[in-house]
């Protein structure tokens, strides 16, 4: 993951002073490849030491290696993503852009999220999440706002061949059923924050009832994954404007196709024609009849 989606991830759990520097780095981030570390520090209104605690907090051995490691990332994404000076892309989205700048900024935020999510996927936990929604007699899925969005899509695609599968908008619907679950069932709850409380509490009552709980999330340490048996992590870098929310929908809607593939090819002919039959049965609905 980049070091900026990984500062981005890991912000809301910081201390003040490390808050200070994440949000520095987040605003500006050729701050860090430009300036010294004192005047990361004096910019950040903190301590050379924490400087170099923030640095360590993320992985690295200090300063240079944080500085060094930011200057290459910054570089591949401003020849990546084409034109503008290092340290530019990630830019929200402001009043002054042109049309093709403004789809330009959301479509590079879109193709990093799906990218930096795939990078950092673990096979493993997905191999697990398909095996138990292959077997599972139910499956249960919620999301607040845009995350609901994946909700509902996961569902459509495993109805179509042919498992049963809930998605609710309604959070008092999704706490209803999530607390009739039993041990064969699954429930998969959607949040970028992972802090969602109705999303939590959907999972935490899911989990009580003995169903295997699924999280789909940015970030890993979130009270959501406290309520999960598995997680599938998203990255997304969100922004101040629409552009970050519309990629993390994006980065969920991945997830859901990596689920659903998953679980349609463990029985590749049943899907097939469940595919085929469920295409006919509406495509009375979908021809004009002039």
């Amino acid at each position: 993951m980049s070091i900026q989606s990984d500062i981005q991830a890991r912000a809301e759990s910081f201390p003040p002073t490390m808050r200070r520097i994440a949000d520095a780095i987040l605003d500006r981030p050729q701050l860090m490849v430009d300036s010294t570390i004192s005047e990361v520090a004096r910019a950040c209104d903190t301590s050379e030491a924490s400087i170099v605690r923030f640095c360590r907090t993320l992985g690295f051995t200090g300063f240079p290696q944080l500085k060094l490691q930011m200057a290459a990332e910054l570089a591949k994404e401003s020849a990546e993503f084409g034109g503008g000076e290092p340290g530019s892309y990630g830019a929200d989205i402001s009043p002054s852009d042109t049309l093709a700048e403004m789809a330009a900024k959301i479509a590079n935020s879109e193709i990093l999220g799906i990218r930096e999510t795939v990078d950092n996927i673990d096979f493993d936990v997905l191999r697990s999440v398909v095996r138990k929604l292959d077997r599972a007699k139910r499956v249960v899925l919620f999301g607040v706002g845009a995350s609901n969005v994946g909700a509902q899509d996961l569902a459509q695609k495993l109805l179509r061949i042919g498992h049963v599968a809930l998605a609710f908008h309604d959070a008092h619907a999704a706490l209803v059923s999530s607390a009739l679950l039993g041990a064969a069932d699954v429930a998969i709850g959607f949040s970028h924050s992972g802090r969602t409380k109705e999303t939590n509490a959907f999972l935490r009552a899911a989990k009580d009832s003995g169903a295997y709980t699924v999280a789909v999330t940015n970030v890993p340490d979130s009270p959501l994954t406290g309520h999960a048996d598995a997680v599938l992590r998203t990255a997304v870098r969100e922004t101040t404007f629409r552009s970050g929310a519309m990629a993390s929908r994006i980065a969920q809607l991945t997830i859901v196709d990596y689920l659903f593939v998953g679980v349609a090819r463990s029985r590749y002919e049943h899907t097939v024609q469940a595919l085929k039959s469920t295409y006919e049965i509406v495509r009375e609905l979908r021809d004009d009849p002039q």
